[in-house]
């Protein structure tokens, strides 16, 4: 089976969660930003126009951000997973490309951003 070049994208989905090693990150919480790029074959959707043969994007944010508020973790890499197991639930999904960005994290030095980034498919 070849791999799919089409992808639906979502991207900057904010969240505010509990995750983290340390304790005031488990009591005050921060934003998260989620970055989820799914690879699914999108021709037969476009030519029938047919929402039932795609991934439903507005579905598919209401189930990320419902993965990342769930109970606390203490690695991001952890909320990877859960977000990319989300996607990978979605039969026509044949991989997932997920970033989860935590843009407070607590660095002493100067930061932009820190993010994990994984990409999962069907086994």
């Amino acid at each position: 089976m070849a791999r799919t070049r089409d992808r639906i994208t979502l991207t900057g989905v904010r969240v505010r969660a509990h995750h983290g090693v340390f304790d005031v990150e488990r009591e005050q919480g921060q934003e998260f930003v989620i970055d989820v790029s799914v690879a699914i074959d999108l021709s037969a959707a476009a030519s029938g126009d047919d929402l039932g043969r795609t991934v439903h994007y507005g579905e598919l944010a209401e189930a990320v951000v419902a993965a990342v508020e769930r109970d606390p973790v203490d690695l991001i890499e952890t909320v990877a997973e859960r977000v990319a197991a989300v996607a990978l639930a979605h039969p026509a999904v044949e991989e997932v490309e997920v970033t989860v960005h935590k843009p407070e994290a607590p660095i002493e030095v100067p930061f932009a951003d820190v993010a994990v980034t994984i990409v999962r498919g069907r086994a």
